[in-house]
């Protein structure tokens, strides 16, 4: 009986020791699930300040744009500068050109910040390229475009090169109703 009892206080020990390894096991993988818990709600605070970082830098350059064409638009002579058109042009047309592409990059730069959808990009597109100056204006900066295959960029110029030919081919006057607007992904 003393023997017996030896080998079921044995037993009890080693069924007591892998107990003691299990719970210490679990408090283990508990702290470790903790642990990661913690790291991926920081990944996640870290990526949200990354986007909301890229939004503000993507701000402050369309400021930067925007200050920059607005000194050309005011004084012929810097305008002279930024004139890459392969036509010639008068400074009147000059200036006209140089706050299309204002305009151009305004909507981009709310596109690109999130401020709007792909969606509401081609609306407003296609009413801004109802000015036959705003139309002028692209055709006549397309070779500086081609350079931008591979970007968001080129992607939404596309989209406006395909929403002109669309415009043009149109035999309605109604020119809100042309195209179709792009699904957002």
């Amino acid at each position: 009986m003393a023997t017996r009892n030896s080998g079921i206080r044995g037993l009890g020990s080693a069924v007591a020791v892998c107990l003691g390894m299990a719970a210490g096991a679990c408090a283990a993988m508990a702290a470790q699930r903790q642990a990661l818990t913690t790291f991926s709600e920081r990944l996640e605070h870290l990526e949200k300040g990354a986007v909301t970082q890229r939004q503000a830098n993507l701000a402050m350059q369309q400021r930067q744009h925007w200050e920059l064409l607005s000194k050309a638009i005011d004084d012929p002579e810097l305008a002279e500068v930024l004139d890459l058109y392969e036509v010639p042009l008068t400074a009147q047309k000059r200036r006209q050109y140089l706050f299309a592409n204002a305009l151009y990059t305004n909507l981009l730069c709310y596109y690109r910040i999130g401020n709007m959808s792909r969606e509401e990009f081609f609306k407003h597109a296609r009413g801004m390229f109802q000015s036959p100056i705003v139309r002028d204006y692209w055709y006549a900066t397309g070779h500086q475009r081609a350079s931008l295959t591979g970007t968001v960029e080129a992607e939404l110029g596309q989209l406006i090169d395909d929403l002109l030919l669309q415009l043009d081919e149109a035999d309605t006057d109604e020119w809100w109703v042309v195209g179709e607007p792009p699904l957002d992904s």
